[in-house]
Parts: C-alpha cells; structure tokens; sequence
C-alpha cells in the first residue's frame, strides 16, 4: 500500500510542477553498469548495424539506485587531475544552430580548441577529431546514453593519435597525451536527462572493463563500468548554454584523475512537459 501511495504521490508532483521546472540538490537516480557476457567470451559492441545474426552488444546490463550529489554553487572543488572532470562558466559562442556538421567545424571547433588550451594546464597542441549532437527526443539520430561508461582507454587513446595524426605519433606519444570531451547543452537549460559523472578519485581501475568498439573498417576500445557502492556520482544541476563540462576519458601521466565514467540518467523530479535535452560533445586529443 505504501509504494502505491509513493507513486501515486510523485505521479501528482509532476503533473502540478511548472513545466518550466529545473530539478536542483541531491537526487537519486536508477543507472545502468555493465555486466559481464555470460558465455564468458570478450565485450564487444558495434557502432554501425551488425551483421545478421549476430547481437549489436554481447553484454549485458545491471540496475543499481545511487545518490548523484550536485556540483551546482561548488565547482572549483574539483579539476582535471584529481577528479577528471572540470566546470568552465560564461563561455561565449558564435555557433548557436548546430545544424550543419563543417559549420560547426568551422565556427565552433576554434572556440573549443581556444577554450582547451587556455583551461587546461600544459596543454600546447589541440586536435579535434570529432563530436556528437545528441536529442533527447522520438527518432533522433543520437539520444542520451544511459548507460555507465568511458569513451576511450589507454588502447584506443594510443591509436586514435596513430590514426589521425600518423606523422607525429612517435613524437606525440613520447610526451603527455589526454582525451578530453567538451560537453554542453545546446538548446539552453538542461531539465531532462542530466549528465552524471563519477570523480575519478573513487573510481577503481577494477570497475572499468575494456569493450571492443567495433566500426566498419577498425575496432577501438571503450570501457564499461562495473557498480561500486564507493563510487561517487555528481551532475551539475541547470547546465546552460554558456557552460561547459570537460571529461577526461584518458591521461597518460599517472594522476589520481586519469578517467571518468559518465552516462545520461532520469531524474525523478523532471516535471511532465519539460524539454528534451539537445547537447553537443566535442572530442579532443590533448598534448602536453
């Protein structure tokens, strides 16, 4: 009869918050980790349509509550290299459409590339080699991912700058080397589908599992995440268009801060009529 009446009762919650509310504080939320194929064999996941016949991803999915804390009011407590993630406010951008991929190229790839290099200390090269739009809404071509994960390990790190810059590589790779994702809301305050992202600081390097990411003509390398009751999961409450999330997916030097695992999750609290969450992600390799 209780769970009746707690369903019952945020059910009316939502329907009565303005449509306009932005969700803020503490919440806890479902989020999905991985789970280990039970055949035993490799995690792998395709990124295109797979062959017939065979499973899009092998692995499987585990459900677990957490509390994910708000950043909101204290984001210089955390950085880079001790937790893999980083807040910059009041940032300013000529691109405002995101809908023609060599615009944004154009008009929005200096301003990330400018925003790197004068936030993130040592850095002294910048290359950007690609990003993603994501739509929380019916049929779009990405939507937020809800499931834990990290975009690159060690592996793929090393082979994404043999790949895209294959002149330099030996050198590059002689020196320190990071991927970083510049995130961001792209149709102004976020109310649904928040980001949420584990500090590096309580993430284990046994809770990361590398998946083959297989494309059409090569295989890369991303890492599921296993559930950890000593993982610390954050989001940053009301993210606008004027700020911007960095994700550390890899860092060469050996740092408390090398990754963070991140996903989309449903806050409870998201009022009925709320907007669907647009964003853009922006990946870049770092150096130095």
């Amino acid at each position: 009869m209780s769970t009746t009446t707690t369903q019952t009762t945020t059910s009316t919650t939502l329907k009565t918050t303005p449509s306009d509310y932005v969700p803020h504080g503490p919440v806890s939320s479902t989020l999905t980790f991985y789970k280990a194929p039970e055949d035993g064999s490799a995690p792998y996941n395709f990124v295109e349509p797979q062959p017939e016949g065979v499973l899009q991803r092998n692995y499987g999915a585990a459900d677990h509550s957490v509390l994910i804390t708000d950043i909101r009011g204290h984001e210089s407590a955390y950085n880079l290299d001790k937790d893999a993630f980083q807040t910059i406010q009041d940032v300013k951008s000529e691109e405002t459409a995101f809908a023609d991929d060599e615009h944004i190229k154009k008009v929005y790839y200096p301003e990330v590339e400018k925003l790197i290099l004068g936030n993130v200390p040592g850095a002294h090269k910048v290359f950007l080699f690609d990003h993603t739009i994501r739509r929380a809404e019916l049929n779009a071509h990405r939507a937020p991912v809800l499931r834990a994960h990290v975009d690159q390990t060690a592996k793929s790190t090393k082979q994404r700058i043999e790949h895209h810059l294959p002149d330099e590589a030996e050198k590059l790779l002689q020196g320190r080397y990071r991927i970083i994702n510049v995130w961001r809301p792209i149709n102004g305050t976020v109310q649904s589908f928040p980001l949420g992202f584990a500090s590096a600081a309580s993430v284990n390097d046994d809770d990361l599992i590398g998946v083959e990411h297989r494309y059409p003509t090569r295989t890369g390398e991303t890492a599921g995440v296993k559930y950890n009751p000593e993982q610390q999961w954050h989001y940053w409450s009301g993210m606008d268009n004027d700020e911007r999330l960095f994700l550390k997916c890899f860092d060469s030097k050996d740092v408390q801060g090398k990754r963070v695992p991140h996903t989309a999750f449903v806050d409870p609290r998201t009022p009925e009529g709320a907007k669907g969450r647009e964003s853009i992600e922006v990946r870049a390799l770092v150096f130095g």
